[in-house]
């Protein structure tokens, strides 16, 4: 017996030394072909290998505001999600539903999946967790999602607060041994949202390079600054294997200080955002620059959305339009500079000229009138005066100033303005009548058959309230590098003048009339407390080839303070027929007057307090409380009531112009609709007229003033 098992045994062992033998004899053949036959093959596969050469992507520059306040910067964030087919899930005797309610509400109540998701009884059942949950749990377990995203786009602080969350915190372990798990990216993170959206710009990633470069606004006009410069890194054999080699770094982009005040920009936004309101405008945009140095404060362009609110959109800023009666000012500019008229004093005749006729009246009227009236046959007449016999020189004169050249502001799809050249012959060499361009360059003198960008427009009354030095408007103030070392852009010009001072100052004097003369057609822009210049200007949009007179731009471009201007600012807003410059465009650029000196911007010192001496305060309240003891305490001359609650028909957004903001609110509520507020006071327009039909999940804008 012990003989048969020694000679099984030592079978046993005879098979395994055969097969370790074989084996080993296999190694010897295959280290023989890799390190001899092949070894020409692998050492070039090596080489590759080791000389291939990888991209660093740099980290992306800063967009600051003029004061540092960060528009733009690189953030690491987190995708915060949990698996639902890890073991730990899995494993679980019994779905602990009442813990899963417990998570639900937290995430309800810190993550919700939908905006306003208590607003209405339908949106909580479709859209809270608790339904998202019960109906994961509930499948098959093979069945259920690895990666269920409870929060996208957070920071470590929100993945710690999930995971000490119900539920959620029954779970221990680190990393792959946790069904709850982060996934790390790097956004383009935008502090302001979308404040000064067009002119900040977006980014995106290409997805061939996977690299990140600015497609609009300054994140496109500086990317080759914001985007800083690649670096190289080297594979090298290491004990422990090959790696990486850092053989040139990467160099992180430049910071880019801009010269956006975060203050004027949310000023000048809300300002636009309630004239559009009021006047059902299309869209608007305006632009505050500072005089003396061509800094862009705040820019906004703004549309309405289809929801019936108004938001940040295409920036017409540096689209061409019509301009109207805004190029009148610059075509007398270029009269007083050419010696075709010497005095505010000089007069010319307003009589009918060129199919057009002065509604004011056809008498004789000195420079100041005519701009103060805005009379197209008085200054087609004055540009007659020396572009008559050849009307070609007008458009030469233009470029002589430098009028077409790009202004490279910063600001991306800036055009330059479009005025044709009348010269005798088209471009297919026919002849044009001396009659046809008279008509043409009549029109052009004043604001017709011509396109400028509002930027434009507003460079050129920048220059006449700078004394005629024409400053370059710019959105770039300086450059920070990784370092921290920063440069600061000197002022630029387009020209070094674009006029005398003599002539800016003669034209200063005739655009003030338009506001402070006895017919001025701004005198709606008039304030006491400071002094606002500047022309209006109207004109109908081509749409299908054709004017739409329904329609109208209403366009108002001026500087304050008149005695010392500081700021020059010009608004343009598209709205139906029937109201005016004066009561749209003029009052963005009046209200940001007011504002600015209300808060001593305009290098004043004024309090309230002074400006309220010798005025009493109107009491306003709800019809519901008795305020007569209140406003005779405190001297008050009047009362004014907002308006109380009252039936609407059930099915349409009511009307709620008049009530106070918490009324409004309740009301509107009340019928499921979402509701938002601009300003403060009693509801003066509403984004979505009485009358429309409510859709699930609407949203209202209330645009409130005292």
């Amino acid at each position: 017996m012990k003989q048969n098992n020694k000679k099984h045994i030592l079978f046993r062992y005879g098979l395994i030394s055969l097969f370790f033998i074989f084996f080993g004899i296999l190694v010897m053949i295959m280290l023989f072909k890799t390190t001899v036959i092949e070894a020409g093959a692998w050492n070039d596969r090596a080489r590759r290998e080791l000389s291939r050469i990888d991209t660093i992507r740099p980290e992306r520059g800063n967009i600051l505001a003029d004061n540092g306040n960060i528009l733009a910067c690189n953030l690491k964030v987190y995708d915060i999600k949990i698996d639902l087919r890890h073991n730990k899930v899995k494993d679980l005797r019994a779905i602990p539903w009442a813990k899963v309610d417990s998570l639900a509400d937290s995430l309800d109540v810190y993550y919700p999946r939908v905006r306003n998701l208590h607003v209405h009884p339908d949106t909580l059942a479709k859209y809270s967790w608790k339904t998202r949950l019960h109906r994961e749990l509930e499948k098959d377990p093979d069945k259920r999602p690895r990666a269920l995203r409870i929060a996208r786009n957070k920071t470590l602080e929100d993945f710690e607060k999930i995971k000490k969350f119900p539920f959620m915190k029954d779970f221990k372990g680190k990393g792959f041994r946790n069904p709850v798990y982060k996934e790390e990216k790097n956004i383009r993170m935008y502090p302001y949202g979308r404040m000064a959206y067009r002119s900040i710009g977006r980014v995106n990633e290409n997805a061939a390079t996977r690299q990140i470069h600015g497609y609009s606004g300054l994140e496109k006009d500086l990317d080759s600054l914001l985007y800083g410069r690649p670096g190289l890194a080297k594979k090298v054999a290491l004990t422990n294997g090959i790696t990486n080699w850092v053989a040139t770094p990467a160099v992180r982009g430049y910071d880019i200080r801009t010269t956006i005040d975060i203050d004027l920009q949310d000023m000048l936004e809300e300002e636009l955002n309630n004239i559009c309101a009021d006047a059902n405008a299309e869209w608007g945009t305006a632009i505050l620059m500072e005089v003396k140095t061509g800094e862009i404060k705040a820019i906004s362009n703004i549309e309405l959305l289809e929801d019936g609110t108004y938001g940040e959109a295409l920036n017409r800023a540096v689209l061409p339009f019509e301009p109207g009666s805004v190029m009148k000012p610059i075509s007398l500019m270029i009269a007083f500079e050419d010696g075709l008229v010497k005095h505010v004093t000089d007069q010319v005749s307003c009589a009918p000229f060129q199919r057009t006729s002065d509604p004011h009246g056809s008498g004789m009227k000195t420079m100041k009138q005519v701009i103060e009236q805005s009379s197209n046959p008085g200054i087609a007449r004055v540009i007659f005066r020396g572009y008559e016999k050849d009307p070609a020189r007008f458009h030469d004169r233009l470029a002589e100033l430098g009028f077409f050249e790009p202004i490279r502001s910063g600001i991306a799809g800036e055009c330059t303005p479009r005025i044709r050249k009348l010269l005798p012959k088209d471009s297919k060499g026919n002849n044009i009548t001396i009659k046809a361009r008279h008509l043409d360059l009549a029109r052009q003198a004043y604001g017709y058959n011509t396109e400028l960008p509002p930027l434009f427009t507003l460079a050129v009354y920048n220059a006449i309230a700078n004394g005629g030095r024409y400053v370059r408007p710019h959105l770039m103030k300086g450059l920070v590098d990784e370092d921290g070392n920063d440069s600061i852009i000197p002022i630029q010009y387009i020209r070094d003048r674009i006029c005398s001072e003599e002539t800016a100052r003669k034209v200063r004097e005739c655009i003030a009339e338009v506001v402070w003369g006895e017919h001025g057609t701004a005198r709606a822009v008039r304030d006491d407390r400071v002094k606002v210049a500047g022309k209006t200007g109207t004109a109908y949009p081509v749409e299908n080839g054709v004017y739409n007179t329904a329609k109208r731009r209403y366009a108002f471009a001026g500087f304050f303070p008149y005695e010392n201007p500081q700021y020059s600012c010009i608004a343009l807003v598209l709205g139906p027929s029937g109201t005016s410059a004066n009561r749209t465009s003029g009052q963005v650029v009046k209200n940001m007057a007011v504002k600015m000196y209300s808060r001593g911007r305009l290098n004043n010192s004024s309090t309230y307090t002074a400006e309220a001496k010798g005025h009493k305060p109107i009491v306003v309240g709800s019809e519901k409380c008795d305020n007569n003891m209140l406003a005779s305490s405190i001297g008050a001359k009047g009362m004014k009531h907002y308006k109380t609650a009252k039936v609407h028909p059930e099915g349409a957004v009511p009307n709620v112009k008049g009530f106070d903001a918490p009324t409004a609110v309740k009301i509107l509520e009340e019928r499921g609709i979402n509701v938002r507020l601009s300003g403060a006071g009693y509801v003066v327009a509403q984004s979505i007229p009485a009358g429309t039909g409510i859709r699930p999940n609407q949203t209202i804008t209330l645009h409130l003033r005292i």
